[in-house]
């Protein structure tokens, strides 16, 4: 495997129906994004973003095209993948709007899940989610439970959660969406912080005109199909 691909995907697209009623939500998309970077995927209501995301994290079957993930293969106008589960257990990092914590795990065992469902060994994947609480600052709140940590707090464990199997990719659907600017740049700041430091490439799905200026990349999505520019990359120190 070529370890300098996050995720690159050549020609997506998605068709629903057939015939007359066929609806193409993505037409011949193509994206990378490389290790340790984050990039913004923005555009309106109902272009594809969120077809795109859940082609890009094995959900639905794209209809043709190409997607390599930590420089394999995965798609080839169907999937390479024998067992998909697996792929987005292991492979696939995913923040949610919301956290979705499981309620009567506390923050470590949050995090530790993943890996041990992975097969790891329950004090590896238990030193890997203090590693990761950590690197996040939350560490002094490992033993608390969902309902006992704050809204920010929850966001942390969440995106530990996300790096747990040191995924080569992280899906983040409209992270920020309820927060006011001050909590949106710092999650955007952690996001950065976490690509760098484990080399995750990190796709950001936004219509938050907050962030969008932090973005060195931007895709924009119109119509199912995508268009690259240049973005501000205004500092976040």
């Amino acid at each position: 495997m070529d370890k300098g691909i996050g995720i690159h995907i050549e020609g997506l697209s998605k068709r629903y129906g057939a015939g007359d009623t066929a609806v193409d939500a993505l037409k011949e998309v193509n994206m990378s994004v490389a290790p340790g970077e984050v990039v913004g995927l923005v555009g309106p209501s109902g272009a594809g973003k969120s077809t795109l995301l859940k082609c890009l994290g094995a959900v639905i079957e794209p209809t043709q095209g190409r997607m390599t993930l930590g420089g394999e293969v995965i798609y080839d106008n169907g999937w390479k993948i024998s067992d998909l589960r697996v792929l987005r257990r292991d492979r696939i990092g995913f923040i949610f709007q919301a956290p979705y914590l499981i309620p009567f795990l506390d923050a470590t065992d949050n995090v530790a899940l993943l890996p041990m469902l992975a097969g790891r060994p329950n004090g590896e994947a238990r030193a890997r989610a203090m590693e990761l609480l950590q690197a996040l600052d939350v560490a002094h709140r490992a033993r608390a439970e969902t309902s006992e940590l704050s809204g920010g707090e929850q966001q942390r464990v969440s995106i530990a959660r996300a790096l747990a199997n040191r995924p080569p990719v992280i899906l983040a659907d409209e992270p920020t969406a309820p927060l006011d600017s001050q909590r949106a740049l710092s999650v955007v700041r952690i996001l950065n912080q976490m690509a760098r430091q484990y080399q995750t490439a990190i796709i950001v799905v936004t219509h938050d005109e907050k962030i969008i200026p932090t973005f060195k990349r931007i895709y924009h999505i119109r119509d199912g199909r995508t268009f690259e520019e240049e973005g501000e990359g205004r500092a976040l120190e």
